[in-house]
């Protein structure tokens, strides 16, 4: 089953609250959400795949006055499907897509999949970085022997950018550990 991107932050847009079109479209232009459209282009034909999918369902119901709207809620099947996306392991081809898709997995991991979950997905995240960071490392030393200093200075960012999310990730194991250690141990 092929979800993108935006399907995904609509099941958990949904499995935080059931909402109507209307309201999504709000949360993603009112909130860092908006890299995604707030269109009603892209939000109901999305909505309307996620239902079809059956991860999705949709009553309407009777609002103030005439006014009738449809109210989406996730369905066992959409949970399943979300937890299984959360919960699986940090590829290197995630990782060399950028940061914004793992952390909308990391952003809902919590909900949706648990404390131990996210730890979960901060590990194969680190796994997945350092490996990554060796690599921009090496070819950094070789790229600043041909490349121009236009070239160079925007691979240097790049890696900057690889070494702060590693670090960021890290940190983040720490604080996870920390409260698993203040609850006896369990995440």
């Amino acid at each position: 089953m092929k979800i993108p991107s935006l399907g995904y932050a609509l099941l958990g847009l949904l499995h935080g609250k059931p909402s109507s079109g209307y309201d999504l479209r709000k949360i993603f232009s009112s909130t860092s959400m908006r890299t995604y459209s707030d269109s009603p282009g892209a939000i109901y034909p999305a909505l309307k795949r996620l239902q079809k999918q059956g991860l999705i369902v949709g009553k309407v119901e009777e609002g103030s006055g005439l006014r009738r709207r449809q109210i989406f809620r996730i369905s066992a099947r959409g949970i399943a499907e979300l937890k299984k996306w959360i919960t699986a392991p940090v590829t290197p081809e995630d990782v060399a897509a950028g940061a914004s898709l793992v952390m909308l997995r990391f952003a809902f991991s919590e909900t949706v999949a648990g404390p131990s979950a996210t730890l979960a997905l901060l590990r194969s995240l680190e796994a997945a970085l350092t490996p990554q960071l060796a690599a921009l490392r090496t070819e950094f030393e070789s790229l600043k022997k041909i490349a121009p200093t236009s070239g160079r200075l925007a691979f240097e960012c790049g890696l900057r950018g690889t070494e702060t999310f590693l670090h960021w990730t890290q940190s983040a194991i720490t604080t996870y550990e920390q409260l698993a250690a203040k609850r006896g141990g369990t995440v």
